[in-house]
């Protein structure tokens, strides 16, 4: 499936001349890696309509996105609800700021975390499985290599329970878990409200109120 395909969602439940969120026209945008560096993550923090944590994973070209109402934990004994949203494009990785209220996901997004990502699935064989091909499949690992996250974790989807959703039969579960040792990691996960940007040191009050957050401005266009 191609690019534009895979973002005809996301650009379907926007207007993005009253947001400053990302259109995704091109991978360029996003800056797409075209070596053999490891891919990237970014978690971002939402206060929209109810108050959750945004898992973004780049996948062949676009930010595999789970919204995860509790917030990734580093705590092994913490079993995260993921619930699959649309993706989102690279350029994604990079956004904070102010959605107007009204529109699609109308709110607050800080950048709470972001870095690199190293796919680890494997089959019954020991041998490795690509990271997409392991999502397909429903349960996928990888190692995190952010500012605040490390180490492993693992994205599995529950079988036997949904999430109510526009469709029918409603959005598959997934949970995220920290798998392995968690030593030298602070468990659990912050209070998001508290919580400080990686990219502006702002929390998400602050970025609301302050006067360059990056809002909607119909005189800016």
């Amino acid at each position: 499936m191609s690019e534009k395909d895979d973002l005809r969602t996301y650009r379907g439940k926007r207007h993005f001349d009253r947001t400053g969120e990302p259109r995704g026209d091109s991978t360029a945008e996003g800056e797409a890696r075209t070596d053999d560096s490891e891919p990237t993550f970014v978690v971002q923090i939402h206060d929209a309509r109810s108050m959750h944590f945004d898992f973004r994973l780049e996948v062949d070209g676009v930010l595999k996105s789970w919204s995860v109402p509790k917030g990734p934990s580093t705590d092994p004994r913490d079993k995260r609800l993921a619930i699959p949203t649309e993706d989102h494009p690279l350029a994604y990785r990079d956004f904070e700021g102010v959605i107007p209220r009204g529109e699609y996901g109308g709110g607050t997004v800080i950048v709470w975390d972001r870095g690199t990502y190293r796919p680890t699935s494997h089959d019954k064989r020991n041998r490795p499985v690509p990271f997409g091909e392991a999502l397909d499949n429903g349960h996928a690992t990888f190692d995190l290599h952010g500012e605040k996250l490390h180490g492993q974790y693992a994205l599995t989807r529950f079988h036997g329970r949904e999430e109510k959703g526009d469709g029918p039969g409603g959005k598959p579960t997934w949970l995220l878990v920290r798998t392995g040792s968690a030593r030298g990691t602070r468990g659990g996960t912050p209070d998001p409200r508290r919580a400080r940007s990686v990219r502006s040191g702002r929390t998400l009050r602050q970025l609301a109120e302050a006067p360059d957050a990056e809002t909607w401005d119909p005189e800016r266009r």
